[in-house]
């Protein structure tokens, strides 16, 4: 009994172990194709999720430029202005600090994104123009470019479009 074990093993052994080891052109080639398969899956999802992340960013970018005009209006005690862009999607922050007859730029001009992403923010004859934002002290909104408040704008990657509404008193909503 004990010799028909090991002739057993010694089968086993020369089917898995021996000389008949790796895998056939077949086995190969499927194995191929299902993981050709799942990356051609993949990179449409892929693609979306980074321009998702992309206009996020911009918006992201636009939103944080406003609110940090308005803090820094409300922290100093006089007018800032932050004006969008959308031909250069930049912005400039700008101060105008007590008897200064015109505002200065605070820096340069920041983009909005590496991405080249579309800003519009419309006049009442519908053409893009810049988007200018004055801030006073206590925080109000006046909207200096020719928009009726409040003032919205929109921002676009690749097909998909944010709005972006700033009230009187500089809250932002995205949509």
């Amino acid at each position: 009994m004990m010799h028909g074990i090991k002739s057993n093993n010694y089968r086993f052994h020369d089917r898995f172990v021996g000389s008949n080891r790796g895998f056939s052109l077949i086995e190969i080639l499927v194995a191929l194709l299902i993981g050709s398969l799942l990356t051609a899956m993949a990179i449409p999802a892929t693609q979306s999720a980074l321009a998702s992340y992309q206009l996020d960013a911009a918006v992201n970018s636009v939103t944080g430029a406003i609110q940090g005009t308005r803090y820094q209006a409300i922290m100093h005690g006089y007018l800032y202005q932050v004006d969008i862009d959308p031909t250069a999607n930049t912005f400039q922050v700008s101060s105008e600090p007590g008897g200064a007859a015109s505002f200065t730029p605070i820096g340069s001009a920041i983009p909005v994104s590496g991405s080249p992403v579309t800003i519009s923010a419309g006049t009442s004859n519908g053409s893009p123009s810049h988007a200018t934002l004055q801030f006073k002290a206590n925080g109000a909104v006046l909207v200096a470019s020719g928009q009726t408040p409040p003032l919205s704008f929109t921002i676009s990657y690749k097909g998909t479009t944010k709005t972006l509404t700033v009230s009187n008193y500089g809250s932002i909503s995205v949509q």
